[in-house]
C-alpha cells in the first residue's frame, strides 16, 4: 500500500477536463495522450477541478480542495482520487466553482501559495458558501497566525 494519494487527470477535448488548480505533486505519470496520474504526499493540500460537457454545453462542474492522507488513515471517497482524501471544501455548479476560483486568485494575489493556506480557512469558505454567506477574506495577518500556530502544534 502506497503512502501517496493518487489523482487521475483526464482530458477529452470539449468533453471532460479534470485538472489540479493548485498543489505540489511528488510524482507525475503519463498513461496516454488524455490521461495521467499524479501523486501527493500525506498532508499536501490541493484543488481538484472537474468539468464535463455535452453537445449542448456544460453538464457539470465541481471543485474540491482536498488534503492527501497517509496509508491506513481514514479518508473520504472522491472520484478519481485513490485511496481518497480529507475533504476541506466542495463546490458544485459553475457559479460556486467560479467563486472558489476567485477566492484562490485573491489568496495568490497577496503572494500566498494556496497550498500553504490554513485548512480551517478552506472549511470556513465551504461553510459560508453552503449557508449562502460571503466568506471572510484570507489576509496576511491570518496567514501569519496560522504559520505560528502550525509551528507550536504537534
Amino acid at each position: 500500500m502506497s503512502e501517496f494519494t493518487f489523482v487521475e487527470l483526464l482530458w477529452l477535448k470539449k468533453r471532460i477536463e479534470n485538472y489540479i488548480r493548485f498543489g505540489k505533486s511528488v510524482e507525475n505519470r503519463i498513461i496516454d495522450r488524455s490521461r495521467r496520474v499524479i501523486a501527493f504526499a500525506p498532508g499536501s493540500i490541493f484543488a481538484f477541478v472537474r468539468w464535463t460537457a455535452s453537445d449542448f454545453g456544460t453538464v457539470a462542474s465541481r471543485i474540491d480542495i482536498l488534503r492527501a492522507v497517509g496509508a491506513g488513515r481514514r479518508c473520504s471517497s472522491v472520484a478519481y482520487v485513490r485511496p481518497g482524501a480529507e475533504i476541506l471544501l466542495t463546490a458544485i455548479g459553475w457559479p460556486k466553482v467560479e467563486k472558489i476560483l476567485e477566492i484562490i486568485d485573491a489568496v495568490e494575489a497577496i503572494s500566498i501559495d494556496a497550498t500553504d493556506v490554513s485548512p480551517e480557512y478552506w472549511r470556513h469558505v465551504h461553510s459560508r458558501l453552503a449557508a449562502r454567506e460571503s466568506p471572510r477574506p484570507y489576509t496576511r495577518q491570518r496567514h501569519e497566525a496560522w504559520l505560528l500556530r502550525r509551528r507550536i502544534e504537534p
